[in-house]
């Protein structure tokens, strides 16, 4: 049996050991989400508290974990007498990013089941988890079903297995822990409301802390077992804390006040619905049991929005989590009540060391990007940069130029307001990972069709299922009424659903596109793109071309926050590049292609369609490094960013050499492909009429 690093010899990281705790003492406050880089200790201390929980009493021999003083009554494996009761270590489940639906819900012996009528069920995760821990390492990367299980789960208490009118459901209470690094992908708001708890994590920049870290570590690998025991006291003095908070939790009074505060502090940052309330409630009364008071002070309703509200005061996927402490201060100063707890307590939380050893800060530090940063004044409107292209705009008067960076380079214009976008799709019928863009043959979805299962039976197609069957039940002896099944029989069903895609956004951030409520505006649509990507389940990734070249700056990830950071720091300028965007595009897609064949592409070009650099001929070789794609098949659509009353039509040309489709700005927009089919369908009913 491995031995786990000593929670007690954790360096630094006091908010994520504070959290852990409060949930040992209180697991009704509901888990904890662990955001942060990579390296930085997360998955170390969560599967080290395993070791600090009591052991838990069960019920001897059952599978589920009933706990003896009130058994499960739907129990599978009851009903429960007099059994006896045992007690076993408090488990910690670890669900694997790429589990199958099977291996966490459980899984039901359809055959027996339909020939015999038995309930013959292996529990899954969910059911080991009972009563425990269930750690989720790198959440954001869980498929949307595992997902949906999970939810279901957490907010019923149980897991529900429902296999062609066969039910099985038992208990499934755990406290959920999750890491991860959100350079990979924020997650689902269903699944963050879910968590009680966040706290950001980073390496520290202290040399000396640094030096401990990697002594500690290098200690534990050369020797585990003498390493934990050097911490074995810490560790037990820990362990006994645990418990005696556990004993005051239930005398700790949450004085009006208090609650008050909590209240008001919920609809200061306008969390959505009720649940912030009852999380902050909960933490708080376990911070007052952690430092060992029977009253809830207002330093303890401080510390518990610290907690529990930087992650549901996101309003939309590009907010970085995080909260405004001199509006909590504030906030909790205004409704600050009469309170009977010990205001100067010189010690209100001592930490998760013990009194005396400073404790944890106070909570998530405020993070970067709480609303849109002002733009620099004095900066004027460019012109759409003639000079660069060599293409006539708009007519009117030149502005001054705004300031330069390098050669040919405009300073960052800030995004117009994103808008809900059409529906751009792939066509085809696909087989890559789960999402909602383009339709694809899935695990979840409409029957389509049964055909024969390759490995292990997970959807059942019931009706396929007897009529291959039937024929043979005179030659198989049947002689009641029950259906004589054979493995051979059982059949898979097929079912389509939809899909999430590769969209690769090739951005011209030329002279031409320089203009800066021309160049807003194309932000502002490849903005609505990405949050519509995020929605959809998408990998993204983002090229833009200007000057003499094009530049890949962001790989193919699932974050779509990183990109959208990227999109506001695109600087513009210079010649028209298109050839070389178009040949980077296709270099991207190639190497994703043998990375995950499975995944298909959505190359979406945004630009106006003038090409004037990258060779002697650039519009022939754009066209040229247009036709690659539609060689390999590659969906893409152009987004006609041409302005002004002389249109030139390139952007057409070029979804013409890509196989593709061309839209404008405004046709992007959702509301007006819905105004243009409302508008066709009245004259329809004029000529009718007429």
């Amino acid at each position: 049996m491995s031995t786990r690093f000593p929670f007690t010899a954790v360096v630094g990281m006091d908010d994520l050991r504070l959290a852990l705790l409060l949930n040992a003492v209180s697991p009704a406050v509901g888990g904890v989400l662990v955001r942060g880089e990579k390296g930085t200790a997360k998955s170390t201390a969560v599967r080290a508290l395993a070791e600090l929980l009591p052991d838990v009493p069960v019920v001897a021999g059952c599978r589920f974990s009933c706990d003896p003083a009130a058994p499960d009554p739907g129990c599978p494996d009851g009903p429960h007498g007099d059994g006896g009761a045992d007690a076993r270590a408090a488990r910690m489940v670890e669900l694997p990013v790429g589990a199958s639906e099977d291996r966490l819900v459980g899984s039901l012996d359809i055959e027996k089941a339909l020939a015999d009528g038995v309930k013959a069920f292996e529990p899954g995760l969910l059911a080991a988890a009972h009563r425990g821990i269930l750690y989720v390492d790198e959440v954001n990367l869980l498929s949307d079903h595992l997902i949906d299980h999970l939810l279901d789960a957490a907010a019923m208490g149980a897991s529900h297995v429902e296999r062609e009118g066969v039910s099985v459901r038992h208990a499934a209470r755990f406290l959920l822990v999750g890491t991860m690094n959100p350079e990979e992908g924020e997650l689902r708001p269903q699944l963050l409301d879910r968590f009680g708890l966040t706290v950001e994590v980073a390496a520290s920049r202290d040399p000396q802390e640094r030096v401990e870290v990697v002594r500690r570590r290098l200690a534990f690998e050369d020797d585990p077992v003498g390493f934990a025991g050097r911490w074995a006291g810490e560790e037990a003095a820990l362990r006994e804390r645990i418990v005696a908070a556990r004993g005051l939790l239930p005398r700790v009074v949450l004085g009006d006040g208090a609650l008050l505060q909590i209240a008001a502090t919920c609809a200061a940052f306008e969390v959505d619905g009720m649940r912030a309330d009852i999380v902050m409630a909960r933490t708080a009364t376990a911070l007052a049991a952690w430092a060992g008071r029977d009253e809830v002070t207002s330093e303890d309703v401080r510390q518990a929005a610290l907690l529990a509200l930087p992650h549901r005061r996101r309003r939309n996927p590009f907010d970085a989590p995080g909260i405004d402490e001199e509006k909590l201060d504030e906030t909790l100063e205004r409704f600050k009540g009469d309170e009977t707890g010990p205001e100067d307590d010189p010690d209100p939380d001592p930490g998760p060391d013990g009194p005396g050893d400073g404790g944890p800060g106070g909570g998530v530090p405020p993070q970067g990007g709480e609303g849109p940063a002002p733009e620099a004044e004095g900066v004027p409107e460019e012109a759409s940069g003639p000079e660069a292209d060599g293409v006539p705009e708009e007519a009117g008067p030149s502005p001054a130029p705004a300031p330069r960076g390098a050669a040919g380079e405009r300073a960052a214009v800030k995004a117009a307001e994103p808008f809900r976008t059409r529906m751009l799709s792939v066509p085809g019928l696909g087989e890559g990972a789960a999402g909602r863009r383009s339709r694809a043959r899935t695990e979840h979805g409409r029957t389509t069709g049964a055909t024969r299962p390759r490995g292990a039976l997970t959807k059942l197609h019931l009706s396929a299922t007897v009529r291959a069957a039937a024929p043979h039940q005179r030659a198989r002896g049947r002689s009641g009424a029950g259906l004589v099944v054979r493995r051979d029989d059982l059949r898979q069903a097929v079912r389509e659903g939809r899909e999430g895609n590769l969209v690769l956004f090739l951005v011209d951030a030329s002279g031409s596109m320089a203009a800066r409520k021309r160049m807003g505006a194309v932000k502002g649509a490849v903005l609505s793109l990405l949050l519509d990507a995020y929605q959809r389940r998408d990998k993204v990734g983002l090229i833009t071309f200007r000057g003499r070249g094009a530049e890949l700056a962001l790989p193919p990830t699932s974050s779509v926050d990183a990109a959208a950071a990227r999109l506001e720091e695109l600087p513009t300028g210079g010649r028209t590049p298109l050839s070389a965007g178009l040949l980077k595009a296709h270099d991207v897609l190639r190497v994703e292609r043998l990375r995950d064949p499975s995944r298909r592409p959505l190359l979406v070009v945004v630009t106006d369609g003038r090409a004037t650099g990258g060779g002697p001929d650039p519009v022939g070789l754009a066209a040229r490094a247009a036709r690659l794609h539609a060689a390999d098949g590659t969906a893409s659509v152009v987004v006609d960013c041409e302005a002004g009353p002389v249109r030139l039509g390139l952007a057409g040309s070029l979804a013409r050499d890509l196989g593709g489709t061309a839209v404008t700005l405004d046709e992007l927009r959702a509301d007006a492909i819905a105004g243009l089919v409302r508008e066709t369908q009245v004259n329809r009913s004029v000529r009718r009429a007429a």
